[in-house]
C-alpha cells in the first residue's frame, strides 16, 4: 500500500466504515502546544518546561520517570526545568507524550493487564533499536512504540464486544490477531491506532507504521516508505524482546516473520540476542505514571 492508499484507506474508515462511530480521542491541548514547539528549528527547553509544568498531575509523572530507576541519578530532580535539562527537549517530549495517551484513554486496567508497561517498554526498545541502525530516527521510533497497539484500548472503549472478541483473538490459532478483530467488528486495532494517530497530528511516518504493523508483506514492497518497512521490522523485535522479558511465550508472529525482519534489517540472532541483556535495566525501570 502506498502512502496515499494508507491516507484514503484511513479517510474512508473514518468518514464511511465501520470507524465511523467509534469515538477517537482528540489531541489534548497541552500536546499541541508541545507540537507547535518541537516543530521550530531548535526548540526551546524552557518552553518545553513551561508546557510540562501547566499541569500539577503531568508535572508529578515526568518527575517520578526523571528520579526512576531507569536514569539512575545520585540526586534527585526537583523541577520541571531539571528533568528537561537532564531527559533532553525530545525525549521530554516523548515521556509526557506517553502520559496524555494514558490519561486521554480510559480502561479498566483488569481488562489488559500490564499493557501500558509493556506499551513503554516496546517504546524503549524501539528506540534502542532504532539507535543501533544507521540514519534511523530514534525519536521517531520511540514514539510508534507508544502508538503501535493504541487501538487496542480505542476499542475497549468504544466497540460492543471487543473484550470478548480480545480473548478470542489471544487465543486462537487458526488466524491472526486482526483477522479476528476484522471477522467481529470489520476493522482492527492497527487501522483504529493509525487514525489516533493522525487525530494526534504525529508525523504520517509513525501513522502509516502503526497502520502496517501486521502487514509483514510490506518489508519486501518497495512502494512503502523504507523507514515505515524498518519501523514494522523493529516493532516484531521490539515486541519479541518485551514478551521475552515479562516470561511469555513466543509469539505467532515472531515465529512466522522474526527470521525476514531480521534479515530485512541485517541483523542477527547474536545481536537480538544481546540486547536482551542491554535493555534488561531499562525495562525493569519502567515507570508508569
Amino acid at each position: 500500500m502506498k502512502a496515499q492508499e494508507i491516507n484514503r484507506e484511513l479517510d474512508h474508515a473514518r468518514e464511511a466504515g465501520p470507524v465511523k462511530d467509534i469515538v477517537i480521542p482528540p489531541c489534548p491541548q497541552l500536546l499541541v502546544q508541545l507540537q507547535a514547539e518541537l516543530s521550530q528549528g531548535d526548540p526551546d527547553p524552557h518552553a518545553v518546561a513551561a508546557i510540562a509544568g501547566g499541569d500539577v498531575a503531568m508535572t508529578a509523572a515526568l518527575l517520578r520517570i526523571a528520579n526512576s530507576p531507569l536514569y539512575a541519578r545520585r540526586e534527585p530532580v526537583s523541577s520541571v526545568a531539571q528533568a528537561v535539562a537532564m531527559l533532553g527537549v525530545r525525549p521530554t517530549a516523548s515521556v509526557l507524550t506517553g502520559f496524555l495517551l494514558r490519561h486521554t484513554i480510559r480502561i479498566d486496567p483488569t481488562l489488559i493487564e500490564h499493557f501500558w508497561e509493556s506499551s513503554t517498554r516496546r517504546s524503549l526498545a524501539m528506540a534502542y533499536i532504532a539507535s543501533q541502525m544507521y540514519g534511523m530516527d530514534v525519536d521517531v521510533a520511540k514514539t510508534c512504540g507508544l502508538f503501535f497497539h493504541v487501538g487496542i484500548p480505542v476499542m475497549l472503549q468504544g466497540v460492543r464486544g471487543y473484550s470478548g472478541t480480545l480473548v478470542e483473538a489471544m487465543a486462537r490459532q487458526d488466524r491472526t490477531f486482526i483477522q479476528t478483530e476484522n471477522a467481529a467488528h470489520r476493522t482492527d486495532h492497527a487501522v483504529v491506532g493509525a487514525i489516533v494517530a493522525r487525530t494526534w497530528r504525529l508525523p504520517q511516518v509513525i501513522a502509516h507504521a502503526v497502520r502496517l504493523h501486521h502487514d509483514f508483506s510490506v518489508l519486501n514492497d518497495p512502494g512503502v516508505a523504507l523507514e515505515v518497512r524498518q519501523l514494522v521490522a523493529i516493532a516484531a523485535i521490539a515486541d519479541h524482546l518485551v514478551a521475552n522479558h515479562e516470561g511469555l511465550d513466543s509469539q505467532r508472529e515472531w515465529q512466522r516473520h522474526g527470521a525476514e525482519c531480521m534479515a530485512f534489517l541485517q541483523v542477527s540472532e547474536a545481536e537480538v540476542e544481546s540486547w536482551v541483556d542491554a535493555l534488561y535495566p531499562a525495562f525493569e525501570g519502567v515507570v508508569v505514571a
